[in-house]
């Protein structure tokens, strides 16, 4: 059970209806049995429900006793115990070939673990602090941490921003579940009409990267941006919207990232709830920017270091986070040099033109960054991107070779206007612009008329429309 497939929608629908005509007090249990159905059936594996089951029971005792005692030794204890699993599923056979030089085993990886993982570490860190209350009904706490449309891929969230939600029953709200219907719909446009058809190239020349070279791994860098960017956002928004047909808001997890202007304001925009995370339970408890430059900056390294190791095993992981820190140190200790650049030649006084500039600049840094993180291993990344520098043919932009691949022309125009249409509908929310007001505040047969040419388009012109099967959302791989 995908949040592609029609089984999806079909369960979302039975659970709205008992949602609906169940008492508001009662209300929350469909949610609680509704995750425990969807994630036995997305997993299919009694081993992996097992893992989180008593991941989710380890925390809710945990809970309990650091309310009682702050204790330090219990919540060490506690996120170890978390961490086990992950580090077991996610790095485990990389430690045992790369470092052990053993066979690699077959680890039980419970669907979204690393994102429950640091859901229920920051739970019991903030009952440590005495931020909120532990939960005391075990089946609520279940609920939290199983809440079915963010289980899978995030937003990571905090137990005093979405607890409350989630255990007091919600009425019918005709704007919500409309807000709901649109950030749907928009998933699906960014999943079938730009990640998966942009995949399509990118995949191309990353497994043929030996003879794909130069220009050719430059626009395979540009598309796997974007494709990556559309990906996750997609499940997010399909994320937020079945939330909302139930009345219930997740937190924001992308604002613009690509319209960044340093790759530090990158970080307050891309996958938001992982960057406060780290912010909130690495980079601060650690002395954030408090005890001079140069701590900062390790800081900076071991915050970015975790965000390497928390994404992927391997060489290249790490190399990626290193890079992002490496970029915000950089920016910094050249912030004067480049107001004195920007004053000599004019861009000073050109404000539009010197955004556009800083916004182009972090692009770039950020799509060298993702060609490490997608290659196959850290040298293959590396020579990808020395072609880059080293063959120079940018005539494959002029002629013809873009089409002898797996896209043909009318499959490139099809995604630039897609893009197109996600670079302007991201500017005018920048500006402050609600394209979901918008559309709400039209009559109701206008709505239905874009929602129908929005919904043809997508199932016309969008990977499914053209014999592919939608490829797994990236981030449930983390």
């Amino acid at each position: 059970m995908t949040y592609l497939s029609i089984t999806f929608y079909l369960f979302v629908l039975a659970a709205l209806l008992l949602y609906y005509i169940l008492p508001l007090k009662y209300r929350w249990l469909v949610l609680l049995f509704g995750s425990i159905l969807f994630y036995w059936q997305a997993t299919g594996s009694r081993g992996a429900v097992a893992v989180i089951l008593i991941s989710i029971l380890a925390a809710y005792g945990a809970g309990l006793l650091l309310e009682r005692t702050k204790n330090k030794g219990i919540l060490a204890a506690a996120v170890l115990l978390l961490i086990l699993p992950w580090l077991c599923g996610k790095n485990g056979n990389y430690m045992l070939e790369v470092l052990l030089h053993r066979n690699p085993v077959e680890w039980i990886v419970p669907l979204g673990i690393s994102f429950y993982t640091l859901q229920v570490i920051s739970y019991l860190a903030d009952v440590y602090r005495g931020r909120i209350e532990a939960q005391k009904n075990p089946a609520k706490f279940v609920l939290f941490v199983m809440f079915f449309p963010q289980i899978v891929q995030g937003p990571i969230p905090r137990y005093e921003k979405l607890a409350g939600q989630l255990y007091a029953g919600h009425s019918f709200d005709e704007r919500m579940v409309v807000g709901g219907f649109y950030r749907i719909l928009w998933g699906f446009f960014l999943k079938l009409m730009i990640a998966d058809r942009a995949a399509l190239y990118v995949d191309w020349v990353y497994d043929l990267d030996y003879e794909y070279v130069g220009c050719y791994v430059l626009m395979a860098g540009i598309l796997y941006s974007i494709e990556l960017y559309a990906d996750f956002s997609a499940c997010i928004s399909i994320s937020k919207g079945v939330a909302n047909l139930f009345g219930i808001e997740l937190a924001d997890n992308f604002r613009h990232p690509y319209l960044a202007v340093s790759v530090q304001d990158f970080w307050h925009r891309w996958h938001i709830s992982l960057s406060e995370w780290l912010k909130d339970y690495i980079y601060i408890p650690l002395g954030g920017s408090r005890k001079g430059k140069i701590r900062t900056y390790i800081n900076l390294i071991l915050t970015f270091l975790v965000s390497g190791i928390w994404h992927g095993a391997g060489l290249r992981f790490v190399v990626w986070g290193m890079m992002h820190a490496a970029y915000q140190i950089a920016g910094q200790l050249t912030q004067n040099l480049q107001r004195k650049a920007a004053k000599l030649s004019g861009l000073d006084r050109a404000p539009g033109t010197a955004l556009w500039i800083r916004r182009v600049w972090t692009f770039l840094c950020v799509m060298l960054a993702w060609i490490i993180f997608r290659a196959e291993s850290l040298r293959k990344g590396l020579l990808m991107i020395g072609s880059m520098f080293r063959v120079r043919n940018i005539w494959i932009f002029t002629n013809d070779a873009l089409l002898g691949g797996v896209l043909d022309w009318k499959e490139w125009v099809v995604l630039a206007v897609s893009v197109l249409i996600l670079f302007v509908v991201s500017l005018k929310q920048e500006q402050g612009v609600s394209f979901s007001e918008l559309v709400f505040r039209q009559p109701v047969y206008v709505r239905w008329v874009i929602y129908l040419i929005a919904i043809f388009g997508v199932m016309t012109y969008g990977v499914y429309g053209m014999g592919y099967d939608a490829q797994a959302f990236i981030y449930g791989g983390f």
